[in-house]
């Protein structure tokens, strides 16, 4: 791809209020990027401004600063693009990569858990860690204190490994794991969504940790709290049709609650690397994401819209607080498939609806 068009792409995805599915829905709409672009001042956010694309100076400074960290951008659609990742309905349009793109392709396990981890639960991180590697499979995880470091650390004794970053790609978090960072991109990879220079902050966490069950065949708890960030890890990874594992800890230890819990859901019960290796898959699993139940057929007596603005509303009455599949919508009203979308599309961008994986929408005003 030109650096034109990658630019063009980058200031898509920076700008304000175009978020993954909007991304797709904009080239979709408009064929490519830059005529995306050219049509963005006039749609209206939610506050009712004109959007205002990403500027190009800034972009290409992005661009040029990465280049000279040695990464480069992987683009959604593109062949080198993770293609576990590419599955995810939300998946980055862009990922900022440092190291082995290579790695991004090969069987990955993730291995995730607590910060305030006990030894022995980042001895069985470390461990596990290293028996997959030597197994030639990557091991992934988030880069944080604790089990993810162990991860990263154990699975480096043998092989490669990758870590998704919070923040931008440039930014060691937390600090004391700068070295660790740079082993990554050294024998693995490094991969962020968020532009560099920024700041992790707690936003940017799920979204990270969407990528990381994304890449992974496996996610892998070890030792996790109720209510943590690592269930939502496992949450997603459930979604995407990815097998979950966990290790089991004391029933006397908060930090094992959660784990424990997904053990008693379903979850594989895990204390040696062939506990994973028996159950894991070479692809992800077919099952549907969402099981939702057909909604009835419009009445007869219903009468197709007359203007886009009549079809605006007639879909607004059926988009509430619970999200509602677009099939469902099709199903309702009396609008051809590609007025939907493009109805779809206005209302995302003015604010008033936003997009959901499996193919959903809700209310968001």
């Amino acid at each position: 791809m030109s650096q034109a068009e990658t630019l063009a792409l980058l200031r898509l995805t920076r700008t304000e209020g175009i978020g993954p599915l909007t991304w797709r829905r904009l080239l979709s709409r408009y064929g490519s990027a830059a005529a995306a672009l050219e049509a963005l001042p006039g749609h209206s956010n939610r506050q009712g401004a004109p959007f205002t694309p990403f500027p190009a100076d800034a972009a290409k400074a992005e661009l040029e600063k990465l280049d000279a960290m040695g990464g480069r951008f992987l683009i959604w659609g593109e062949e080198d693009y993770p293609p576990l990742l590419a599955l995810l309905e939300d998946a980055p349009p862009l990922l900022a990569v440092v190291g082995d793109v290579a790695c991004l392709h090969r069987k990955q396990v993730a291995i995730v858990g607590a910060r305030n981890a006990s030894v022995l639960g980042r001895r069985m991180a470390s461990e596990l860690a290293e028996a997959l590697a030597e197994r030639d499979i990557v091991v992934t995880s988030g880069l944080a204190r604790g089990i993810d470091g162990a991860a990263h650390e154990g699975a480096l004794r043998a092989g490669e490994s990758i870590g998704v970053v919070p923040g931008g790609i440039d930014i060691a978090y937390p600090p004391e794991h700068a070295g660790l960072q740079s082993a990554l991109a050294e024998a693995g990879a490094v991969v962020a969504e968020a532009p560099l220079g920024t700041a992790p902050i707690a936003r940017h966490f799920p979204r990270r940790n969407r990528i990381i069950a994304g890449l992974s065949l496996g996610v892998v708890v070890v030792e996790a709290a109720y209510r943590s960030g690592t269930l939502m890890t496992a949450r997603l990874a459930l979604e995407a049709g990815r097998e979950v594992f966990a290790v089991p800890g004391s029933p006397l230890d908060p930090r094992c609650a959660g784990s424990n819990d997904l053990i008693r859901q379903g979850a594989h019960l895990t204390g040696t690397v062939d506990d994973i290796l028996t159950h894991l898959p070479d692809a992800p699993s077919a099952m549907p994401l969402f099981q939702a139940k057909p909604a009835p057929a419009a009445p007869k007596s219903a009468q197709a819209p007359r203007s886009e603005a009549e079809g605006a509303a007639q879909l607004l009455d059926f988009i509430g607080n619970s999200p509602v599949t677009v099939d469902e919508l099709l199903r309702r009203c009396h609008l051809s498939a590609a007025a939907v979308q493009g109805i779809l599309l206005e209302l995302e961008l003015e604010g008033r609806i936003e997009s959901l994986p499996g193919n959903r929408v809700v209310r968001s005003d």
